[in-house]
């Protein structure tokens, strides 16, 4: 009977898993060693690995490497010391800490497309508004125009939407801290910051693993408000891997050429991801 029920809640989950992840992905994969543009109608020419071995005489595709890696670092040192500052916060002696979580969580639940459009409202005319009124037109200014300031845009705005949600983890990190070792290190005498250098952040370290992971996976694979934001521009200054893939296959035509930026931006993703979490779990304290 439990077999029966095991089978029953698992079996049309894994068919729907294979059926949308796993044949896509491997269809992808041998897409990826055809020139073609991804009309049935039109012949698929083989072509072996040279859409791989193009890829690295692509200026296009390298730039967009690099912004993302930069975005991704940026994003990660963000929106991890945001996440865990909020979780101290919102963990202490604030009398509206329930009201708090709920605002911090909040930009978490906008979809990815609206929060773009709304944050390019902001940047657009909000920003433009308060410098004239302040006379801080320096830093109040358009920053979607400018090259220079449009990728921190995009990180300011991934970070507002993904802090609260690594918050969230962290507070379940702290919360599962013994409160027997806290009180240990106060009556020894030890103040709040090196309780907290000591004891809450290496005991934090699980937690540090899953959010460092989740940060840099979503970061990696941000498109939606890449899209929204700033479209890739100006000038492909903000055109990340994912708008950058999509843009090659739907954009240009190019399915075969695009499907192999594709299996190497999983690879990267992958590797990464998988890197990170070997470092860090080696870093983690046994309470």
């Amino acid at each position: 009977m439990t077999k029966g029920w095991f089978a029953l809640f698992t079996i049309p989950l894994l068919l729907i898993f294979v059926t949308v992840v796993i044949i896509p992905f491997l269809m992808g994969i041998y897409y990826s060693f055809f020139d073609w543009d991804g009309i049935g109608a039109n012949p698929m020419v083989f072509v072996g690995l040279d859409n791989y071995l193009q890829l690295f005489s692509d200026t296009r595709f390298m730039d967009s490497a690099w912004i993302t890696v930069k975005f991704t670092i940026l994003a990660l040192i963000t929106v991890n010391i945001l996440g865990v500052t909020f979780a101290l916060l919102v963990t202490s002696a604030l009398k509206t800490v329930n009201a708090a979580r709920a605002m911090l969580f909040m930009p978490n639940l906008i979809g990815g497309l609206i929060l773009g459009y709304i944050w390019q409202f902001i940047f657009t005319d909000a920003f433009k508004i308060i410098g004239e009124a302040t006379g801080f037109e320096s830093v109040f200014f358009n920053w979607l125009l400018n090259p220079d300031y449009s990728l921190y845009a995009l990180v300011f705005v991934f970070t507002w939407q993904m802090a609260g949600y690594m918050m969230i983890i962290y507070i379940a990190g702290i919360q599962g801290i013994s409160n027997d070792v806290i009180e240990a290190s106060m009556i020894d005498g030890a103040s709040y910051w090196q309780r907290l250098r000591k004891i809450i952040l290496p005991l934090l370290m699980p937690s540090f693993t899953i959010c460092l992971f989740l940060t840099l996976s979503f970061a990696f694979k941000i498109y939606d408000v890449n899209l929204s934001l700033t479209g890739g521009g100006p000038v492909n200054s903000t055109e990340l891997f994912a708008l950058h893939i999509y843009n090659e296959i739907f954009g240009y035509g190019n399915y075969g050429f695009g499907q192999a930026k594709a299996v190497i931006f999983f690879v990267i993703v992958a590797a990464v991801t998988l890197t990170q979490v070997y470092i860090t779990k080696k870093r983690e304290v046994e309470m």
